[in-house]
């Protein structure tokens, strides 16, 4: 049996999860997951790493489903809740999925979908638990196989497909239960999305597997989480930097009294930690002043979960990562990825268990992705100071980093162009003390529609292609893209038009 299915039966009248005040136990996670699994064998023996795609909202019908496909042998493929269809498409039909798995509320959206699809869909509130059994066996999973699906946009215009295995998720959950002292004590809400690694891993990952409680709100507000520090059932927090900036924003207009109440309850937290984006200075000092806690800042990317992390116990460093987590191998290279001299900038290298076995279906793509002896790229230039790393940038301008997302600026340009309105585009990312870096896009209009650009309009229309976390949220028409003398468009002078 799965590693992670042991550790739940270490604990089994431990509360697994609590979603809108609905206490879920150990026990009860266990046996629903079993059942859950059968049906999806459907009196078969094995999966055998058959794709089951997912479409459930966060809470314990994820997490069950998640375990289901798991135990049932298959390979999971959380799907985005708020993906428009023809991003829902994509990954359907990427990854070849034959199960489908879904709740009653997106069957609307993926209706046309499900018109033309030969999949066998499963929707959630139709499977009766009482009445099912559990099945009569359950087949043997050998670590090695295919687990998770996630995508990532990567350097190219579509989203690549990271197969992890059972050995590299078991490694990426063991290393933060042991770097941060994870404990059955522990209580953590999951605000984060469920189709990111941030969330999988750091947060429902880690929780579950150290038997500890994790919260489920139905939607995301400042305060339906300081309504739950308030009362005491919280002691660890992750989130993004967006969702922190947000907090600040919410707690500053609440009365001295109800700041002084809060500020109590958070100083009696054992972990914060921030990530999946660079946090400002300002931002984690601020929250520093609200909560008393210096944030953990960490570094880690869909295709190794966390490599690098400030410590548990010591100094915390404002605009580090911190150094390398125990099992995790860090180098910072040159172009030609032999290693740097110290206190020099390089891309960072990573081994180690946790590092992703390949890119699906796309054996040039993860070739590519490593080096000849093994190490696997990451795109990201880093330089150690003290002891510790502090991220510089992305190698590519083509990745922008916002709101905890590694978003695709080629996928967002393709979509742009196929609008009527759209000669040429380009999109960047430049500084956001919100969101990490803020989406915007330079764009040359066809001459009849010079006089009828409106930002709103194509704000509208492009929702309809990407998901709304991808959109530009500014607009600067050009009449020519700048471009150096080989044609290619020079994105960091557009940045500049921006600032």
């Amino acid at each position: 049996m799965l590693q992670f299915f042991e550790q739940a039966k270490k604990h089994l009248e431990n509360d697994a999860i609590i979603h809108d005040g609905v206490i879920y136990k150990y026990e009860q996670l266990i046996a629903t997951s079993q059942k859950f699994a059968g049906i999806l064998l459907n009196n078969t023996p094995d999966l055998n790493q058959a794709r089951v795609s997912f479409m459930v909202p966060p809470g314990f019908d994820y997490v069950k489903t998640l375990w289901a496909i798991w135990i049932a042998g298959g390979v999971a493929v959380p799907l985005c809740i708020s993906h428009p269809l023809s991003s829902l498409e994509y990954v359907l039909d990427d990854t070849q999925s034959s199960i489908l798995v879904i709740s009653n509320e997106f069957k609307e959206v993926l209706a046309p979908y499900l018109q033309k699809a030969n999949i066998s869909v499963i929707v959630i509130e139709d499977v009766n638990e009482e009445r099912t059994t559990f099945p009569a066996s359950l087949p043997d999973i050998e670590k090695q196989r295919n687990a998770l699906i996630l995508y990532t946009s990567g350097t190219t215009n579509k989203p690549k497909g990271v197969v992890t295995t059972h050995i590299n998720i078991e490694a990426q959950i063991n290393t933060l239960i042991n770097a941060w002292e994870w404990s059955s004590n522990d209580r953590i809400t999951c605000v984060l999305p469920l189709h990111h690694v941030h969330g999988i891993i750091n947060v429902v990952g880690c929780s579950l597997w150290a038997g500890a409680t994790c919260y489920f709100t139905t939607g995301f507000s400042p305060k339906l989480i300081f309504d739950l520090i308030e009362q005491g059932k919280l002691n660890v927090f992750m989130a993004v930097p967006t969702i922190y900036y947000k907090m600040i924003a919410y707690f500053e207009t609440l009365t001295i009294e109800e700041q002084n109440l809060l500020r109590a309850c958070m100083k009696k937290f054992r972990l914060m930690v921030c990530g999946s984006a660079a946090l400002p200075v300002s931002v984690m000092n601020k929250w520093a002043q609200i909560s008393g806690h210096l944030l953990l800042e960490r570094y880690g990317m869909t295709e190794l979960g966390m490599a690098i992390s400030n410590p548990y116990h010591g100094d915390r460093k404002a605009g580090y990562v911190g150094i390398p987590l125990p099992g995790v191998e860090i180098k910072l290279a040159d172009e030609h990825f032999v290693q740097v001299e110290d206190q020099m900038p390089g891309e960072i290298l990573v081994k180690g268990a946790n590092v992703f076995k390949e890119y699906w279906q796309r054996p040039e793509a993860t070739q590519a992705a490593f080096t000849n002896d093994g190490w696997f790229k990451t795109g990201d230039v880093a330089v150690i100071e003290n002891g510790y790393y502090r991220i510089m940038g992305r190698q590519s301008v083509d990745i922008i980093k916002s709101g905890g997302y590694k978003i695709s600026a080629l996928e967002i340009e393709e979509v742009l162009r196929t609008n009527e309105m759209i000669q040429d585009c380009a999109v960047v990312g430049i500084d956001d003390e919100e969101w990490g870096e803020l989406i915007v896009a330079a764009i040359v209009l066809k001459p009849d529609f010079i006089n009828d650009f409106k930002d709103k309009k194509v704000s509208d229309w492009i929702v309809n292609y990407i998901a709304s976390y991808k959109k530009p949220r500014r607009y600067l028409v050009l009449n020519d893209l700048p471009r150096n003398a080989m044609g290619k468009v020079v994105k960091n002078d557009i940045k500049k038009m921006f600032v």
